[in-house]
């Protein structure tokens, strides 16, 4: 597959996320100098068993970087610890230069995390524009008062939020797809409406869990050009982990590359296709003579 070029019209721009309580401090090194995304040695064990071994990575503002290892390689554990949806036994993750220690999974998203997930997480008896709305959430600021009248901020932000909503849908070219529940859609549709949920967020950084999996050629080239389009015009960084090959080396500025925990490659497509522990993670101990 090469790497697919867009063809679609002018997206609209992502809105600034809303400052609050979990807003990130700026770097004093200037943004193009500090990781958004930044793992220092992290692991995490379940009983006796270490899944993550020290793994240290980075994600830099407009970078789609993948992570990629064999299964059970540790890879979702990692995206699990980088969301704040596990802590870290040992290390420290930092999200634009502000150490995350003690945030719960909600608060990550606050900061400007979005995520999907290798197993759908969709409300399948909800519509697509309900299930994007979940993803509106943490931008909701008013009471429980207001929402039972529906006026004054939870009237504007209910506006706001199926008006972003709207824009996302256009912009995944799910029009058709709107009100329809999910459980009536095809795997590689619910794949785009569960993106669209993380994009409902208004993410800084989004984290995609095997995007194009069970996917044929044609949804994984769309899939392909949505990611480019996110990066490129929304200015979203991108943290994937990955099967397909392919796409990951077409889409890749760079990869990192875990087998049984630890931290084996890091560099770019190029280097890391190269890379001797890489073959052989992959292909075993004779990938030498392959």
């Amino acid at each position: 597959m090469n790497r697919p070029a867009s063809a679609s019209p002018p997206r609209p721009s992502v809105p600034a996320t809303a400052v609050d309580e979990f807003a990130a401090p700026a770097a004093s090194g200037g943004p193009e100098h500090t990781p958004l995304l930044e793992a220092r040695r992290i692991s995490k064990r379940f009983g006796g068993l270490k899944a993550v071994n020290g793994v240290s990575l980075r994600v830099m503002p407009g970078e789609i970087v993948s992570l990629i290892g064999p299964n059970g390689a540790g890879k979702t554990t990692t995206f699990n610890v980088v969301s704040g949806v596990l802590a870290p036994s040992e290390g420290q993750v930092f999200f634009d230069g502000r150490d995350t220690s003690g945030l719960k999974s909600h608060q990550f998203a606050r900061l400007g995390i979005g995520r999907t997930f290798q197993n759908l997480a969709l409300f399948r008896h909800g519509t697509v524009v309900e299930n994007l709305l979940v993803g509106r959430h943490i931008h909701f600021h008013y009471s429980v008062i207001e929402s039972m009248f529906f006026w004054g901020r939870a009237r504007r932000a209910e506006i706001a939020a199926r008006e972003r909503v709207e824009e996302i849908i256009e912009f995944l070219e799910i029009e058709e797809l709107r009100d329809k529940p999910v459980s009536q859609l095809a795997y590689g549709q619910q794949k785009r409406v569960e993106l669209g949920r993380a994009l409902a967020c208004e993410p800084r950084l989004l984290l995609l869990d095997e995007i194009v999996a069970g996917m044929n050629r044609e949804e994984k080239e769309d899939i392909a050009r949505f990611i480019l389009d996110i990066r490129d015009e929304f200015g979203i960084a991108v943290l994937m982990i990955e099967h397909d090959m392919q796409v990951v080396m077409d889409l890749s500025d760079r990869i990192y590359v875990l087998d049984f925990g630890s931290l084996i490659a890091e560099g770019t497509p190029a280097e890391v296709a190269a890379n001797p522990q890489v073959l052989q993670a992959y292909l075993g101990e004779e990938a030498g003579h392959v």
